[in-house]
């Protein structure tokens, strides 16, 4: 396998449709290079989503829960100790006490001392008195140990989970998934916190209809926020179902009626919610929910979207933004190992040679929350599928991977394809097309690692490697303008699976300079004469290679400096 190759290639117009006259000239252009075929899926009115009683197992899970509030039975909702899990656990506990519910609390389990999901061990350990119910939350697709260990000691499971199934499913009360086997609902991309809104909303339609809440009954929009979060965090495909919800959670964030954590978490970020786009919860909010599970207890980042006090939210949001300060630096000296790993075993970073089409990397000292963001940072440099270890726990015989994929390679099918062509190499695994977890021997590292590869090459074509950046093409130059770059920020809302307007375009370089000691700052001239300026993060003039015309993969952005606004190009990369 060949140094991987960049090609640069123009989206192609997948659509003629024809939108509103009052719809900007360039949007039109940008939603005729997007996957939509009718112009009615830009709307994005609540009305639009698809219904809740279309996921299988809706009736069942709503009339158990009806019972548990009803008869004030005890709810204990399972999260997840990523981003998706925390709000979904937060949105679960909120509509449930919006709702009527009495007696609902919460676990997570502690990813160090239980691993993910409904674990037996994290059953066994439920304390009497025993709920009735146990709802997950983002996880129990997997969970078959878990979920009859739960059924013997008495207890009812609803698992709430959008994981891709493996052949076996749970025994559970009901389960509801729209990737499950013969689901029908039409958004397959919900994320965990997704599909527990709709189990909410289910429950909440019935509550009604049974003349069992308050007029007027409660609004799950007001949790639209939340699920705008956990969405836009987790990566999910933002399909047409995913930009509604979106999109009017965004709306929440920036009129200011966000819970206060999120606004807490925003600020602590340096972003202003009045201008709030998903890129900022994707970037900002996600990663300092994130590093509490990571580096200590998801459970303190769900108090925080739980707080309704601005003033301990700013406290808790203060106390997660430097654990995510920790986790950068602890990151990036894992990072700096991994590097020295490939340095040692391969002839360059981006040259892995021979039949190495994935990479496993492993360090006894790594810290096991961060292991995914160093495979997710290193795949990104070499384009191949990457799986970092840790150590389970001290002493453990067992190591726990995070698997990072590109495009064209499903990471959960070749983990599947490995584990069908050597069963008992791998212990457990479960995920999706771009990222998955697995924990397996220590002692069969070199055999997991010889066997990724073979199923990777059985299974895939080599295209793949080709590193593709797609584009917009070139900007009109009529485009470059302030006005344009609003209606590309506020629009979408975009993220994966509905990418953001990237353009390249050559350049003269008029000037440039270093700012913040690591960012490019450019002055730049188009074509026809017009001077932008632009920024390219983490750049120095050896990315210009000494040349005054350059070509470069850019968005056009909005620049707030000391309350003015003025055009900017945002670099992606200089070619």
């Amino acid at each position: 396998m060949n140094k991987s190759e960049l090609r640069v290639e123009q989206r192609k117009t997948q659509n003629q449709l024809v939108f509103s006259a009052d719809l900007h000239p360039l949007l039109q252009y940008i939603y005729n290079h997007r996957e939509i075929t009718d112009a009615t899926e830009l709307g994005l009115s609540l009305q639009s989503l698809a219904r809740p009683e279309q996921l299988s197992e809706i009736p069942k899970a709503v009339s158990r829960l009806v019972t548990a509030i009803t008869e004030n039975q005890a709810i204990l909702i399972v999260g997840d100790f990523d981003a998706d899990g925390a709000t979904g656990t937060a949105v679960a506990v909120r509509a449930l006490r919006m709702l009527g519910a009495k007696n609902v609390d919460y676990k997570v389990p502690n990813r160090f001392s239980y691993g993910y999901g409904l674990t037996e061990g994290l059953v066994n350990d439920i304390n009497e008195p025993l709920p009735a119910v146990i709802l997950t939350v983002d996880n129990g697709i997997s969970s078959i140990a878990g979920a009859a260990r739960a059924a013997a000691r008495g207890m009812d499971v609803i698992v709430s989970d959008h994981h891709l199934p493996g052949p076996e499913l749970p025994q559970v009360y009901a389960l509801v998934n729209p990737n499950q086997p013969n689901d029908t609902f039409p958004s397959k991309h919900l994320a965990g916190v997704g599909v527990v809104f709709y189990l909410m909303l289910a429950l909440r339609a019935q509550l009604k209809l049974e003349n069992r809440l308050s007029t007027p009954a409660p609004n799950l929009g007001s949790l639209l926020d939340i699920v705008a979060l956990g969405t836009v965090a987790d990566v999910v495909p933002l399909d047409h179902n995913n930009r509604i919800l979106v999109s009017h959670g965004l709306a929440r964030i920036r009129a200011g009626t966000a819970a206060p954590g999120i606004l807490a978490l925003l600020n602590a970020g340096k972003r202003h919610h009045g201008r709030a786009v998903a890129s900022d919860l994707g970037f900002t909010v996600g990663p300092r929910l994130n590093a509490a599970g990571r580096l200590e207890d998801m459970s303190r980042g769900i108090e925080c979207l739980l707080c309704d006090d601005l003033r301990v939210a700013k406290q808790i949001a203060e106390e997660l933004d430097q654990l995510n300060r920790e986790r950068r630096k602890l990151q990036d000296s894992m990072q700096q190992d991994a590097i020295l790993i490939l340095k040692d075993t391969l002839e360059n970073l981006e040259n892995v040679g021979g039949d190495k089409f994935g990479v496993c990397l492993y360090d006894a000292d790594w810290h096991l929350g961060i292991v995914g963001l160093v495979a997710s940072k290193i795949k990104d440099k070499l384009h191949k599928p990457v799986v970092a270890f840790a150590p389970e726990g001290e002493q453990s015989e067992w190591v726990k991977g995070s698997a990072r994929s590109i495009k064209g390679i499903h990471i959960r099918d070749i983990l599947a394809h490995v584990d069908a062509q050597q069963p008992g190499l791998i212990l457990s695994f479960g995920g999706h097309a771009m990222a998955a977890g697995l924990t397996l021997a220590k002692k069969n590292l070199a055999e997991f690692e010889k066997q990724l590869n073979t199923s990777i090459k059985v299974l895939v074509n080599p295209d793949v490697f080709t590193t593709v950046i797609e584009t917009d093409g070139n900007c009109p130059a009529e485009h470059f303008n302030l006005e344009a770059a609003h209606a590309l920020r506020y629009a979408g809302p975009w993220g994966q699976g509905f990418p953001e307007p990237i353009f390249n375009d050559q350049f003269t370089v008029i000037n440039k300079h270093m700012v913040g000691g690591a960012h490019l700052k450019l002055l730049l001239e188009t074509k026809a004469g017009d001077v932008i300026d632009a920024i390219a993060f983490f750049q120095d003039e050896s990315a210009l290679q000494g040349r005054d015309q350059i070509e470069v993969v850019y968005r056009l952005d909005v620049n707030e400096f000391r309350g003015r606004s003025s055009l900017q190009l945002m670099i992606e990369r200089i070619l």
